[in-house]
């Protein structure tokens, strides 16, 4: 009965660490999150504010917006310098510690991530 148990035991660890490893692989290939701020409104202690996603040129990454949990926007005016600002800490309607390239952040990835980014800042 314990060679039983131990089997059983076994196969889930191996099914359970297939799993993670399939999402870390799987996650390479999604865009990295993005926000539409502006450029120009970069604050030492926040970041840049955050901005309606229509203030930024269409078209850099597909469409929609990629966001983890509801997206604080600005005001409705048209900003001048608005420009997407990829895999950022966002809090509060501002977003900090992000890269304006699209492919540096791709290259910032997960595990199987082709590239050699550091997680460095």
């Amino acid at each position: 009965m314990a060679e039983t148990r131990r089997r059983l035991r076994s196969s889930t660890v191996v099914l359970g660490g297939m799993g993670v490893l399939a999402a870390a692989l799987s996650a390479c290939g999604s865009d990295p999150d993005r926000r539409c701020v502006d450029r120009d409104s970069y604050d030492y202690l926040n970041g840049y504010k955050v901005v309606a996603d229509k203030n930024c040129k269409s078209g850099s990454s597909g469409s929609g917006s990629y966001g983890k949990g509801g997206q604080k926007t600005g005001s409705s005016k048209s900003v001048g310098d608005a420009d997407w600002y990829y895999d950022a800490d966002v809090s509060n309607g501002w977003a900090d510690y992000g890269t304006f390239s699209r492919s540096e952040a791709v290259d910032r990835g997960g595990f199987g991530c082709s590239g050699s980014g550091s997680g460095g800042g």
